[in-house]
């Protein structure tokens, strides 16, 4: 069965870090951008941070320098290494997959809920 599957997420203080992890399918990890989106409530799920197939990375300017994604190939798994976090990085996080060919749909999983709070 193709999915993504979210773990990691969780409450921490201001400061503090989180690592959150994304195993995809066998069918979709070596085919598939995969990337970190987040939405919190009441505005629209935004990138985070998202590892290409070609091994390049690009993350959103809210996160740099404060965020890591890495690819796994071994354990067809993506991680977001979060540290430093803010108040305003809490959200609902998404695992998203995205076909590095056309002709092929989009993936998501269920989401992760990160909260960030003293």
């Amino acid at each position: 069965q193709e999915q993504l599957v979210e773990s990691g997420g969780g409450l921490v203080q201001p400061g503090g870090s989180l690592r959150l992890s994304c195993v995809a399918s066998e069918t979709i990890f070596p085919m598939y951008h995969i990337g970190w989106y987040r939405q919190a409530p009441g505005k629209q799920r935004e990138l985070v941070a998202v590892s290409n197939v070609g091994g390049s990375t690009k993350y959103a300017d809210f996160v740099k320098g404060r965020f890591t994604i890495s690819r796994d190939s071994a354990k067809n798994a993506v991680h977001l290494q979060m540290n430093d976090l803010k108040p305003e990085d809490t959200a609902e996080y998404y695992c998203g997959a995205e076909p590095a060919r056309p002709g092929y749909r989009v993936y998501w999983g269920p989401g992760t809920q990160v909260a960030v709070s003293s």
